[in-house]
C-alpha cells in the first residue's frame, strides 16, 4: 500500500510539473488535460490505440522489473526487444506452416533468441564480473545495427524501400484481421458500432500474452522456490552463495528470463502491428520506455501493468494537445521525466508518509 501511494504521489508531482511547463508556455493546463482525457476515451478506436501501444511498454517493463528484482538493472531492454522484433520478421516470412503452427513457432523463437541474447549479459556479469549497465548499453547498439544489417539482406528485404517484406499472413496475431473485411464481417459490424470503430485499429493477442506474463512472473517470484533463490541472490549475493545457491547460474537465468520478455514485446509488436521491420536511425525506446514503467510500478509485476497502461496513456493522448492547441508534444516527455525524478527522490514522499500516519 506505502509503494502504491508514493507512486501515486510521484505520478501526481509529475503531472503538476507538466501543468507549470504548459503554463509557461502561454497554455491553460486545464485545457490541455482535457484535451489528453477526450482524446484517450471519447471514442472506441483511441482506447484500442491505447491498448495497442500500452502492450510492448508492459512487456518491456516487467522484463525491467523481474532483472530488478533479482538484483539485476536491465538496461538492455532495448536490444533484446529489437532482436524479438527481428526474429519475428525474418521467421514470420520464412516460414509457410499452418497459423496454429506458425504463430506460437514464430513467437518461441523470437523470445528463445532474445532470451539467449539477454543471457549474454548475465553470463558475462556471472563469469567475468563485467557489469550488467555497461554490457547491456553495449548489446543495444549491436542489436541496432544487426537489425540493420539484416534488413538489406538479399531474400529479405523489400526491393526499392528500406523495410523487410512483410510476414505471411499465417504469422498474424492481429484479431479478426481478415473476418473484418469479410461481407459477414462487415455486415456484423455494421450492427455493433462501439466494436465496430474499436477493431478498426489493429488490436491483437499481445495484450493477452502480456497479462498471462504479467501473472506467470508474479507466480514465479512469489510462490515458487526458484523465485525465491533468485530475489535472494539480488538481496544478497554472498549470502545465497553461503545458502547452497549458484549466484553465477541464478544471474544468468535471470536476464535470461528478462530478454525473453522483452523478446516478446518486439514479437508481439511485429506480428500484431507493423507486420515488418524498418532500417533503424537511432533505437525506437520501447525498451528504455520499460524502464519508467517499471519505475513507476514499484518493479512489481502488476504494477508494471498498470504503469504500461498509464504510460501508453499518456503518449497516446499527449500528441493530441499538440494539434488541438499547438502545445509542444515534449511536454509529455518533461512529465514523465518529472515523474521518475520523484520516484528517483522518495524521501520527500515517505517523510509526507510519515506526518500523516502519525496524525
Amino acid at each position: 500500500m506505502k509503494k502504491f501511494l508514493l507512486s501515486f504521489l510521484c505520478v501526481l508531482s509529475g503531472l503538476l510539473f507538466g501543468a507549470l511547463i504548459l503554463k509557461l508556455s502561454g497554455i491553460s493546463p486545464i485545457e490541455a488535460y482535457k484535451v489528453m482525457w477526450n482524446g484517450a476515451f471519447s471514442r472506441p478506436s483511441y482506447i484500442a490505440y491505447i491498448i495497442i501501444r500500452s502492450t510492448p511498454l508492459i512487456l518491456t517493463g516487467l522484463s525491467v522489473a523481474f532483472a530488478f528484482r533479482t538484483g539485476l538493472f536491465n538496461i538492455g531492454s532495448e536490444g533484446q526487444f529489437i532482436m524479438g522484433a527481428l526474429s519475428a520478421a525474418y521467421f514470420g516470412y520464412m516460414f509457410h506452416f499452418n497459423p496454429w503452427i506458425q504463430i506460437p513457432l514464430v513467437l518461441g523463437l523470437s523470445v528463445l533468441i532474445s532470451a539467449l541474447y539477454g543471457g549474454l549479459a548475465g553470463f558475462m556479469k556471472a563469469r567475468f564480473g563485467v557489469h550488467e549497465v555497461i554490457s547491456t548499453i553495449m548489446l543495444n547498439w549491436i542489436a541496432l545495427y544487426f537489425s540493420n544489417f539484416m534488413v538489406n539482406l538479399e531474400g529479405f528485404h523489400k526491393a526499392n524501400t528500406e523495410t523487410t517484406e512483410f510476414i505471411q499472413p499465417a504469422s498474424s496475431i492481429t484479431l479478426l484481421e481478415n473476418w473484418k473485411s469479410s461481407v459477414a464481417g462487415m455486415s456484423w459490424f455494421s450492427r455493433h458500432e462501439f466494436l465496430n470503430e474499436f477493431f478498426r485499429p489493429p488490436v491483437n493477442a499481445g495484450i493477452f500474452l502480456a497479462i498471462i506474463a504479467v501473472v506467470i512472473v508474479w507466480i514465479i517470484l512469489t510462490k515458487t522456490s526458484f523465485g525465491f533463490k533468485l530475489k535472494a541472490v539480488g538481496l544478497s549475493p554472498e549470502a545465497a552463495r553461503y545458502a547452497g545457491i549458484n549466484v553465477k547460474k541464478k544471474m544468468t537465468q535471470s536476464m535470461m528470463i528478462a530478454g525473453g520478455l522483452s523478446g516478446l514485446a518486439g514479437a508481439t509488436h511485429v506480428m500484431g502491428v507493423a507486420k515488418n521491420i524498418a532500417i533503424l536511425a537511432a533505437h525506437e525506446g520501447y525498451g528504455f520506455d520499460g524502464i519508467a514503467v517499471s519505475l513507476i510500478g514499484s518493479n512489481t509485476p502488476f504494477g508494471s501493468l498498470i504503469a504500461g497502461f498509464f504510460l501508453g496513456t499518456l503518449k497516446y493522448s499527449g500528441q493530441k494537445i499538440q494539434s488541438a492547441l499547438e502545445a509542444p508534444s515534449e511536454v509529455i516527455g518533461i512529465m514523465i521525466g518529472a515523474i521518475i525524478f520523484f520516484i528517483a527522490i522518495p524521501v520527500v514522499f515517505e517523510r509526507f508518509l510519515k506526518i500523516w500516519e502519525k496524525k
